[in-house]
Order: C-alpha cells, then sequence, then structure tokens
C-alpha cells in the first residue's frame, strides 16, 4: 500500500509538471520565425485570405487567450490538427511513436549488455585489462556524435561491405508491414508468425539500434563502474571476500546493490532518447516522432511541435514513474523514506 501511496502522489504531481511544460513550450514556439497562415495557403494567397484564415485559427489574438484555447482543447484530448500532414496530431503521433518506442527501447537493451558487464568487470578489477579497456571506450563513444556514428556504419556495413539493408526506414518497399498489435514491426511480425517481415525489420534495426546502443552504452557504464567501486568498499563485500565466496557470487551481490543506480539512469536517458533519438531518425528514413517534430518546427506547425513535445514529456514522466517503482523493489530501504 505505501508503494502504491507513493505512486498515486507521483502522478498527481505529473499533471503542473505538464501544465508547465505545455505552457513553457507554448511561448517558446510562439517567438520562432514563421507564419502558419501563409504557409497553409501557398505563396499565391491573397492578404485577404491569409487575414481570414489568421482569425479562423485565432492567431489574431493575444498569446494568453491562444494558450488558454489551446489548454481548454488539450482538457477534451484534442492536440489539434497538423496543416502539413491535414490529420489530427494525436493520430500522426500515435501512428509515428511506436517506431521510436521501438528503436530506443531496443537501443537501451543493447546500451545495458554493454555498459553493465563492462562496468560490473572495471569496477572490480580497477587495475586490471577490462579497466583500461573500459577507459578507451569511454573515451572514443562517449566523444562521438550519434549522427556522425551512424553515417560511418552505413559507410561501412552497407556502402563498402554491403552486409545490411539501405537506411530507408523501419522496412524495404517490398515487404508490407504487420498487423498492427503493438506497434513494434518486429514484435507484431513475431506474434503474426511473419518471419520475412520479422527479418526484414529486424534488419533494419542494426544500424540504428548499434548507433545508439554504442553511444549510450557509456553513462550505463560509468554508473555501474562507479557504483561497483564503491561497493567494493563496503562491509558486506569485505565479509564476502573472508567468507571465501567465489569471486563470480560476490560480483552478483555486488551487481544486485548497483542496480537501483544503474536502473535510475537507463530511465534518464530512456526519457532524454526519446525526444533527441532526432538526427538518427533522419538519417535513417526511420519515420519516428522525431521526424515529425523536425518538419513541424520546420514548417511552423504549432499544433504539431506541441504535440511532440508533450507525447515526449509524457513518456518521459511514464518512464521515470516506472524506475521508481522498480527501484523500490529492488532497494526496500527507499520504502521507509
Amino acid at each position: 500500500m505505501q508503494i502504491l501511496r507513493y505512486l498515486a502522489v507521483r502522478l498527481l504531481f505529473a499533471v503542473p509538471q505538464l501544465l508547465g511544460i505545455a505552457a513553457v513550450a507554448f511561448f517558446l514556439l510562439k517567438l520562432i520565425p514563421g507564419d502558419p497562415a501563409p504557409m497553409m495557403l501557398g505563396p499565391l494567397a491573397t492578404e485577404e485570405a491569409v487575414t481570414k484564415l489568421r482569425v479562423e485559427m485565432g492567431l489574431d489574438q493575444p498569446l494568453p487567450a491562444q494558450f488558454l484555447a489551446y489548454l481548454g482543447r488539450l482538457a477534451h484530448g484534442d492536440l489539434g490538427t497538423s496543416w502539413q500532414t491535414t490529420n489530427p496530431v494525436f493520430v500522426d503521433i500515435a501512428q509515428r511513436l511506436p517506431a521510436t518506442l521501438e528503436l530506443v527501447t531496443l537501443s537501451l537493451i543493447l546500451a545495458l549488455a554493454i555498459g553493465l558487464p563492462l562496468g560490473l568487470l572495471a569496477g572490480r578489477k580497477p587495475e586490471g585489462i577490462s579497466a583500461r579497456f573500459a577507459d578507451i571506450f569511454s573515451v572514443v563513444a562517449g566523444a562521438l556524435p550519434d549522427f556522425w556514428l551512424a553515417l560511418v556504419l552505413i559507410l561501412i556495413f552497407y556502402s563498402i561491405f554491403n552486409i545490411v539493408p539501405p537506411p530507408i526506414g523501419r522496412l524495404d518497399f517490398a515487404v508490407f508491414p504487420p498487423p498492427a498489435i503493438t506497434g513494434s514491426y518486429v514484435v507484431d511480425a513475431l506474434l503474426s508468425g511473419d518471419l520475412e517481415t520479422f527479418k526484414a525489420a529486424a534488419g533494419q534495426l542494426i544500424l540504428p539500434v548499434a548507433t545508439l546502443g554504442l553511444i549510450y552504452s557509456v553513462p550505463v557504464l560509468t554508473m555501474t563502474r562507479t557504483t561497483v567501486s564503491r561497493l567494493d568498499d563496503s562491509d558486506f563485500v569485505r565479509f564476502a571476500d573472508a567468507k571465501g565466496l567465489s569471486p563470480s557470487r560476490v560480483s552478483r551481490h555486488v551487481l544486485r546493490n548497483a542496480m537501483p543506480s544503474v536502473v535510475t539512469v537507463i530511465g534518464i536517458l530512456y526519457g532524454t532518447l526519446v525526444g533527441s533519438v532526432v538526427l538518427v531518425e533522419v538519417v535513417f528514413a526511420w519515420g519516428g516522432i522525431g521526424q515529425y517534430a523536425v518538419s513541424a518546427v520546420l514548417n511552423a506547425d504549432i499544433n504539431a511541435s506541441l504535440g511532440f513535445i508533450l507525447a515526449a514529456a509524457v513518456v518521459s514522466l511514464l518512464v521515470h514513474l516506472i524506475v521508481d517503482f522498480i527501484a523500490l523493489l529492488l532497494d526496500p530501504r527507499l520504502r521507509s523514506q
């Protein structure tokens, strides 16, 4: 019950957080040069037509009035309509968000698979070969821009060796998407028993997942290494060593105690990646929410831009809530705070 009460309080605080994010995003986006009315009507539109459209869209009203009108629509679940796609923004986001979540989730799984064992080895043996390799890996991978690494991987593995599919999106043009169940092509293809589509979707994921996984394994490695190094000086590790427990068994105990910190980092990275995976999506023509946001900002599509920001904020808040719940399960001491 204590955990449920804590989660309920967090959900309650999420409402003013979202309102604050919406307010800041709305007024900052209004500062960006560009008027959607003439863009929607085209270069041949008359001044009278532009003025009429601005009145219909409420753009002639003061900014506070526009924001209150937006909040009124938002309270009814209406994110507005994108003038680029002519679709409701909610529909656009619902179609594109699963692509970004699929990419981010698989990338962080790879980052965890790389950073967790390497950080554990480097933390347990700070003078060993694994620690020196971790130092080199952290410096190199941490200094690479994600879009640059993506282009290099495309050059090597597609252009030169031709061992991966072309970077043209989530599926090849000749392959039909699987029935929509979860929104993830690889998962939906497996659930549908379509192995050909699964292979095609998994092939398209190789390079973008490798790009993000390699770069974002560095924070996981760093946090794991730091936490493990600190735990190595604790009483329970010295006691376990004195009892003659095997190094692998001691490492399992250390890793279990380090997991709350690692889970927190994963949660932060997940929320960050949902909003910052834009360049990698553009490089691979991924068709996710990041590409949608870039196009919206460049074309003064305010509703689409605000929809992206709110969607990213909601995902980030939910991920942090899940992370808090997992941390409470892993570390009972947090329940008494």
